[in-house]
């Protein structure tokens, strides 16, 4: 290689390198991301995900404290990627709690309904 194409390739990785740096550094605080996060995480704890699905739920909680951490170390890339996890546990430990109690309210109405049918045959006979 001559010194002139030498310096030329020099030049452009150099290049190259400072497009990346300056590209990794334009990566925006994802703060709207955190908020909808806590907020997933809370409207779960709220629905009984702590009780009803605590794998998703502690999950969540998890991944939302280690995008915390990569947020206030402004490694926005992670914090981003922890918080949209973070959020999609949440939402599932949600819906899994939601579902748990409805079920549980469909057998308790069974077991009424099936009280009552018992009396009702009681009372006939």
């Amino acid at each position: 290689m001559t010194h002139r194409s030498l310096s030329k390739a020099s030049g452009s990785v150099a290049m190259m390198a400072l497009a990346f740096a300056a590209g990794c550094a334009s990566v925006p605080a994802p703060t709207e991301q955190m908020a909808l996060s806590r907020a997933a995480v809370s409207e779960a704890q709220s629905a009984g995900a702590p009780e009803f699905a605590p794998v998703e739920f502690r999950s969540a909680q998890a991944q939302l404290e280690e995008a915390r951490t990569a947020f206030q170390g402004e490694n926005y890339v992670a914090a981003r990627r922890l918080a949209e996890r973070a959020e999609v546990d949440a939402k599932l430990a949600e819906t899994k709690a939601r579902s748990a109690k409805a079920n549980r309210a469909v057998a308790e109405l069974r077991q009424g309904i099936e009280a009552l049918r018992e009396e009702i045959e009681r009372k006939s006979n």
